[in-house]
Formats: C-alpha cells, structure tokens, sequence
C-alpha cells in the first residue's frame, strides 16, 4: 500500500512568512490579503511597537506647543492626526530601508532571518519601491504643516539614512536611532507654534534618552549573534553594567523633559506648568518600573519591557495633554 502525498493546508500557506518577533495572531498574519503581508511586514506593521515610538514624541511636541497657548485648536488636531499616518508611514519606508541594507546581516541572525528579505518573500527591487511609496505619501502630509516644519521633515532622511550602517562603525547606534526617532518632537511643534525654540530642543534631547533606555534592552535579544557577526550596540559595550548606564538615561530623560516644560510654560499657568511635569514624573517611574524587572538575559523578558515604552510615551503625553486645558 502506497502512502499519498498530503495536500498542504491552505491556513498552513496563509499563515507562512511570519516574522519571529512578530506578535502572535496579529492582523496581518490573520486578516491582511496574503498579496500584501510581505509588504505589510516589511514596514513593521505586524509588530506596531515602533510606530508607537515613532508617534509620541510627534505628539509631546505638538501638545508642549499647545500648552503655551491653551488651546486644542483644529490645527493642533490635525497635526496630531497627521503626525499619526505620517508615523506608520515614515515607520514603515525607515524599516524597509533598514531591512534592504541589513539583507545579508539579517540573514545570519536567528530572530531576523524570518523578515521578507532574507526569507524570499520579496526582492531587494520589490522592497525599494514599496519605500518610494511611502515616502511619497509621507510627503503629502508633510506639505500641509508649512514651510519650517517642510524643512525640517526632509532633513530627517538624512539620519535615518545613516542609521543602519551605525552599528557598522560604532557602538552607540542608538544614539543614531534617537535622533531619528525623535525628530517629530521638533517637527510637530513646528508645525503647531511655526517656530523653533529651546523648548522642543530640551524635548527632543529627552527623547533621545528615552531612545537609549528603551533600544538598549531590545538590543539585549540579539547580543549573542551581535557577537558572532561583528555588530555593534550599547547592549554589547555595557554588558553587566547595562543597569547603571539606563538610570543614567532615565535621569536624563526625565530632567529634559521637564526642562522642556519649564521653558515653555514658565510664563504661563503654574497648574498647566505642574501638569506638564507630572508627565516627566510618569515617564520617569515608568521606566524604573521596567528597569526593576529587567533581566538582560532573558531575551522574552526583554521584548515584553521594551514593547511596554508605547505606555511610557503615551503617559507623558497624557500629562501634556491635560496641560493644555489647565
């Protein structure tokens, strides 16, 4: 008696092509078009986390700049709203052009072999026009946030191009992350107030603290393999001192923050001006939170506590919000 073949399962094939630190059952390994997943994952939309932190410091930068004047204007809504699409958009044409360059890397690494690249989901030519794509639509919503803020957007390719190749040549690629990252707290205040001032600087700089905090632990699941293939990171160069190197960044990020508060509003009302560093406050314990329950050899550990930054950034907005009402 001869054994057949069994059919492969359709749910089986819908379901092929997951990336490894994707979250499990998320909505574009369920829901998505098959056609369109391996793009959908190529700009990280099957693991949000980084949209989230690409967005809020887009959001503290246009509420700060609403709390000088009081008001939730229907500008100020729409460049939140803006800031929001522009966010997955310029997320996702950021981590395609990450995934194009980091191709071969990713390949030698076990978390990162999965992503549509390296796996043959896509071509090197496909991914490229997919970020083209993004850019460009990225763009429209940039032109309607005036002339400075215009500026200011198209100067930001300039360190998200150089991002991935920082772990090339130096162990601080997440510096080069922040200051990619952060850029909205610069640009969506510009885009509220129509002027650059210390105020969204102090802001930005608290931002890139944040950024340090936050990608150091997530740099912690790969430092093995990091090894192995020559890659760089602050979680390599601290190694057992990763802890004291992240209450250093909290204290930074922290006092920044408030420092962006205080130049702000300094002349304005005290309770919008005490609501406003209650959201450095939040971010400040939030962050302790998760560096008491850091384990930096516990890769799992590691992704649920940087996951866990959406709510970190989404409590200082919260305080800048109520600020503006004050």
């Amino acid at each position: 008696m001869t054994d057949k073949a069994q059919a492969p399962d359709p749910q089986d094939e819908e379901m092929s092509g997951q990336v490894a630190d994707a979250v499990k059952g998320n909505w574009v390994d369920t829901r998505a078009p098959v056609w369109t997943r391996p793009y959908l994952r190529l700009s990280r939309a099957d693991r949000p986390i980084g949209t989230w932190l690409l967005l809020l410091p887009c959001w503290w930068g246009a509420l700060l700049a609403a709390s000088i004047t009081g008001e939730l204007t229907l500008r100020t809504v729409w460049v939140l709203i803006g800031c929001a699409a522009g966010a997955w958009l310029m997320r996702g044409a950021g981590c395609t052009w990450n995934d194009i360059t980091d191709r071969d890397l990713d390949a030698a690494v076990a978390r990162t072999k999965s992503r549509p690249i390296p796996s043959g989901q896509v071509t090197t030519k496909q991914a490229a026009v997919w970020m083209l794509l993004q850019c460009v639509l990225s763009l429209g919503i940039l032109l309607s946030f005036g002339t400075l803020a215009i500026i200011l957007g198209i100067a930001s390719l300039i360190p998200v191009a150089i991002y991935p190749y920082a772990k090339r040549f130096t162990w601080w690629p997440q510096v080069f992350l922040g200051v990619a990252f952060n850029w909205g707290a610069l640009l969506a205040y510009v885009a509220v107030a129509g002027e650059l001032s210390a105020a969204p600087v102090f802001l930005y700089l608290s931002g890139i603290a944040w950024t340090l905090f936050y990608d150091t632990i997530y740099a912690h699941q790969d430092k093995e393999d990091d090894a192995l293939i020559g890659i760089k990171s602050t979680a390599r160069l601290f190694g057992d001192n990763t802890a004291v190197w992240l209450k250093r960044f909290i204290i930074m990020s922290v006092v920044l923050f408030a420092g962006a508060v205080i130049e702000a509003l300094i002349d304005g009302s005290l309770l919008s001006m005490l609501a406003a560093i209650g959201g450095a406050w939040a971010m400040g314990w939030h962050m302790t939170w998760q560096l008491s329950r850091l384990d930096i050899d516990d890769p799992e550990k590691c992704m649920v506590l940087f996951r866990s930054n959406r709510d970190t950034g989404l409590l200082a907005a919260l305080f800048l919000a109520i600020s503006v009402f004050l």
